[in-house]
């Protein structure tokens, strides 16, 4: 399947299924993947930071995770089926997972991840999506920790007797990716790594989801700003930033 090059990132065209089954795939197999989720406020940094763009470039699968994306590839003649939302990828995956392939999360602040595992295993519609032949999903692990350098060994350690297959990363964009694609050799248990941002603290309930409406509608950045003024500087580079770089450079730039 040909990926649609959007500010010279590979963003794959596949849909929520198709992602799922692509990740399942990978879990399978002996060769690591790293596996992204670029909004349109990544590729903005990608473009000013190099080390980024080329984790994004490396990257085994790039799932299209804003409806800003899906406006670029129109522009310039390409398709991107649907937004793949992260937190709803990561639920989806979740649900579909066995306890032969156990996960690992690692980063969240206060407890987050321990009520993000909650979420993942309770929640009624992963149970229903996971089916009663498949067992239950096996977190194996949690650990916050710090994309510091100085407690990177410690990380590694933990998820290697862990023997974890999966490991989901919360340390937010670009610096969860980056510290994947330095240390995932380091973890040879790991089939699948996956930046998360976010994740768990929309998972744990810290932070409110957009109503349907609003994110179908590509309007999740309102919500957001409503929730948290803070964060205006990130969403002026995602609706003002991004659309201007898309609209003067070049298709296929690199």
């Amino acid at each position: 399947m040909e990926r649609v090059h959007i500010l010279g990132i590979p963003i794959d065209p596949v849909t929520m299924e198709e992602a799922v089954r692509r990740v399942q795939e990978m879990l399978q197999r002996s060769v690591q993947c790293h596996v992204m989720t670029p909004n349109s406020e990544m590729l903005v940094e990608a473009h000013r930071n190099p080390a980024f763009k080329e984790v994004l470039q490396k990257s085994m699968l790039n799932l299209p995770d804003s409806a800003g994306l899906l406006w670029a590839a129109r522009r310039q003649g390409q398709r991107l089926p649907e937004r793949v939302s992260g937190v709803d990828f990561v639920e989806r995956l979740c649900a579909t997972l066995s306890a032969d392939v156990p996960v690992f999360l690692l980063g969240g602040r206060n407890g987050v991840a321990e009520k993000a595992a909650q979420k993942l295993r309770m929640d009624p519609t992963s149970l229903k999506l996971r089916g009663a032949g498949n067992g239950e999903l096996r977190i194996i692990g949690m650990y916050e920790g710090s994309p510091q350098e100085e407690d990177a060994q410690e990380i590694i350690h933990r998820v290697n007797i862990s023997a974890a297959k999966l490991l989901l990363v919360a340390y937010g964009a670009p610096v969860q990716d980056l510290w994947i694609a330095k240390h995932l050799s380091g973890m040879p248990n790991i089939r699948v790594a996956i930046g998360v941002g976010g994740t768990f603290d929309f998972l744990a309930g810290n932070i409110r989801r957009a109503p349907k409406w609003m994110r179908s509608l590509g309007l999740e950045w309102l919500w957001r700003l409503m929730l948290q003024p803070q964060r205006i500087g990130r969403i002026c580079m995602a609706i003002i930033v991004f659309p201007f770089l898309v609209l003067t450079t070049k298709k296929h730039a690199s």
